[in-house]
């Protein structure tokens, strides 16, 4: 059996939460959102020079391979800080098990170069998808945004996270 090319990892994280950061968390996570503004304006740019490496040698270069996978545990850890899933704040550079809810991706593969080519036409179908959603790099989709909304009442009430919730929260992640 292969390995997924990607998929969410959990270890196991105290679900105590201290009211005081979760009331203030979206303001605590101010840095991180500009930090993801800048860091998706230079993944489009390297996924640009990335695509034509990509297309002359067949494969994804290991150096855009290793940005990538740090760009998106990166949303995974600020996506699970925001929905309430982990308590601790999260590091800013993405490192791989850093944090209690992260991402595991396998190394890059050899690419047909057709596929490559017309990569910009068949990704069209998954971002209406994902705009219909409200998936995006800068924004979370409606169910994970009701999920940390009750998360967020619930936390504040409790001082708990309830392990439905954060299963929810690691789901929707």
């Amino acid at each position: 059996m292969t390995a997924l090319p990607a998929q969410i990892s959990r270890r196991e994280d105290e679900l105590a939460r201290s009211r005081l950061t979760v009331f203030f968390r979206p303001l605590l996570a101010l840095p991180h959102l500009v930090w993801l503004f800048l860091w998706t304006v230079a993944a489009l740019l390297v996924g640009i020079v990335a695509w034509v490496a990509t297309l002359i040698r067949g494969q994804l270069p290991d150096w855009a391979h290793r940005f990538f996978t740090a760009f998106l545990r990166y949303q995974v850890h600020l996506s699970a800080y925001l929905l309430f899933a982990a308590n601790p704040f999260p590091g800013f550079v993405g490192a791989p098990g850093s944090y209690p809810v992260d991402a595991e991706y396998a190394a890059p593969e050899p690419q047909n170069r057709w596929t490559v080519f017309f990569r910009f036409v068949l990704v069209y179908p998954a971002l209406i998808l994902a705009g219909a959603l409200g998936a995006s790099p800068l924004s979370i989709g409606l169910l994970p945004s009701v999920v940390g909304i009750f998360a967020w009442f619930v936390c504040l009430a409790r001082a708990v996270m309830p392990r439905g919730f954060q299963e929810a929260a690691v789901g929707t992640v």
